[in-house]
This record gives C-alpha cells, sequence and structure tokens, in this order.
C-alpha cells in the first residue's frame, strides 16, 4: 500500500521479539496508518488483538536516520524500549529500509544508534546512564547529582530498598535472594506507581551470580511483567558496576534469553548487546474508522 493511498480496513503488522520481549512492528514509512495511540492497546491484548509487549511504529526523521514511536500495552506513550530497537533495526534491513551496519534512530529520550553485530544480533549504544534523581525521574536521594543506590522505599507496611538509574526512561533496582521466587506481582505494580515515581517506574528484581553475570525478572510500567527488558539490563548493569558487584562487562540472564552488558567508562556509555528475531507478518482488520491516515 502506497504511503499516500487511502486507508482502508486492515494494518500489515510484523511481529517480531528481542530475547522473548515481543513487539507488533507497523512500517508508518511504507504504509498508510490511521491514529496510531488509540488502537496502541487494542493491537497489544494478548487474547482480542495481536498480542505483544509493545507497539512499534517506524517513521520518517527530521533529526536521525528513522524515528521509533513505542506503544506500551496499556496504550500509553513511552521514551525508548532497547529490546524493541533491536528488532526496530532488524526489521528496517530486512525491508530494505536501511543497509548501513549503523544507523541513527530518533526517540522521546533522544537518537539511539543501534549496530549490525552479525545474523540475528545487535549493538545498540546507549548513552550514559543517568543517576540525578530530578532527571530520573524520582522524588528519592534529594536533589544531588546521585546516584540512588539502596534507598528504602515504603509501601506502606513494608519496606524495599531500591536503586534508581534512567537509560532514557526510569528504573528501580531490587537486589533479592532469588528472582524466581521474587513477589513481582505485588511488588511491581506497588513501585511502579508509588508517589516517588512521577513518571511511574519500570523494576528490576536482580540477583548476581558472581562477578560475570546477573539473573533478572522485570516488571515493566504499562506492561506488566515481561520475559526481558533491554534498557532494564542496561539499569541493573549499572547499578550493580556502582555497588561494585561485578565487573564492567557482564552478562544479563533474562526469562527469555541473554544479554551482553559493557560499561565503558572511558566514553561513558553503556552498551548492549543481543538477539532480535521476525516471528511472522500478517493483516489485523479494523471496523470502519472515520478518521483520516496517517502517512509521513
Amino acid at each position: 500500500m502506497s504511503e499516500h493511498s487511502n486507508f482502508v480496513n486492515f494494518i500489515d503488522f510484523t511481529k517480531m521479539h528481542g530475547a522473548g520481549n515481543d513487539f507488533v512492528v507497523l512500517d508508518g514509512i511504507s504504509d498508510a496508518l490511521p491514529p496510531i495511540e488509540p488502537l496502541a492497546a487494542e493491537l497489544c491484548d494478548r487474547h482480542f488483538g495481536i498480542g505483544a509487549d509493545q507497539l512499534l511504529v517506524v517513521r520518517r526523521s527530521r533529526t536521525a536516520d528513522f524515528r521509533m514511536e513505542i506503544f506500551n500495552a496499556d496504550g500509553s506513550q513511552v521514551e525508548m524500549c532497547a529490546n524493541g530497537i533491536r528488532a526496530f533495526y532488524l526489521f528496517l534491513r530486512e525491508r530494505g529500509h536501511t543497509d548501513a551496519d549503523v544507523i541513527s534512530v530518533e526517540t522521546l529520550s533522544g537518537i539511539v544508534r543501534p549496530a549490525w553485530a552479525g545474523p540475528g544480533r545487535i549493538t545498540v549504544d546507549m548513552g550514559s546512564p543517568i543517576l540525578a534523581p530530578a532527571k530520573i525521574p524520582t522524588r528519592l536521594g534529594g536533589a544531588g547529582d546521585g546516584p540512588v543506590l539502596d534507598v528504602p522505599l515504603d509501601l506502606g507496611g513494608e519496606t524495599v530498598r531500591v536503586s534508581c538509574v534512567s537509560m532514557g526512561n526510569p528504573h528501580a533496582v531490587v537486589f533479592v535472594d532469588d528472582p524466581d521466587s521474587a513477589p513481582v506481582e505485588r511488588l511491581g505494580p506497588a513501585i511502579e506507581n508509588h508517589a516517588a515515581f512521577p513518571n511511574r517506574v519500570n523494576v528490576e528484581f536482580v540477583a548476581p551470580q558472581g562477578r560475570a553475570r546477573i539473573r533478572q525478572r522485570t516488571w515493566e510500567r504499562g506492561t506488566g511483567e515481561t520475559l526481558a527488558c533491554g534498557s532494564g539490563a542496561c539499569a541493573v548493569a549499572v547499578v550493580s558496576m556502582l555497588r561494585d558487584l561485578v565487573d564492567r562487562s557482564v552478562a544479563i540472564e533474562l526469562r527469555g534469553g541473554e544479554l551482553g552488558i559493557r560499561w565503558d567508562s572511558d566514553a561513558d556509555s553503556v552498551f548492549m548487546t543481543g538477539p532480535a528475531a521476525e516471528v511472522f507478518t500478517g493483516r489485523y482488520p479494523l471496523d470502519a474508522r472515520e478518521s483520516g491516515a496517517q502517512g509521513e
């Protein structure tokens, strides 16, 4: 379908995943799309829609090679998704939008640069971690430059200790004895929606396994528990390195796979390497809608 054609009664989509973190990808360059925000939750619904943790939309950009729009499963738009940008880059290559080994992608958190690392593997320069409380944002840790490490958080009769960092989106890291038995479904939403986090927060439950490996489970804001979270893995690595629990290069073991995270102290950039894969393509039927198409 031409980007200038009239929208009809379906959307072409691609289902992808990065270490089990799954996405619906829409091509806003090749296809005319209806307004996405009202559709995002419907498309991500696992019972009545396609089913995904997040919805990604490919757009043209005036400031980078491409622009990535990201919507959570509840329909809220968010700043950044590190697993998503790997899937996004693979989609661009496989659809012929680029053959470059490194590209720039505009997101709400700034420009991110994924690089080809071999078949099905992509390295992303995530930039510098954000440690200042006001910029994460969190009301924990005072008004200084941070870091916010091992700070008590009152959950109404229960106290947990959290460490906070932003990798373009906010994260709260909780160290536990065993992520598999951690009360993720109970504590995750309580921390996500706590008043200490004005933009809500992603929550990671983690346990280092020596100096080179960390096990992680993630509760993502607006989605719930996911099999992987790339920006969360970066946040976990940064917090663990600041606490001198692991070395500067570490493997993060997630329920959906493994990511390699390296924090380059010279460049002050965090680099994430991990998989991306296409699952299937399809057409999603839509009811007749009065709104016009959005082509770019």
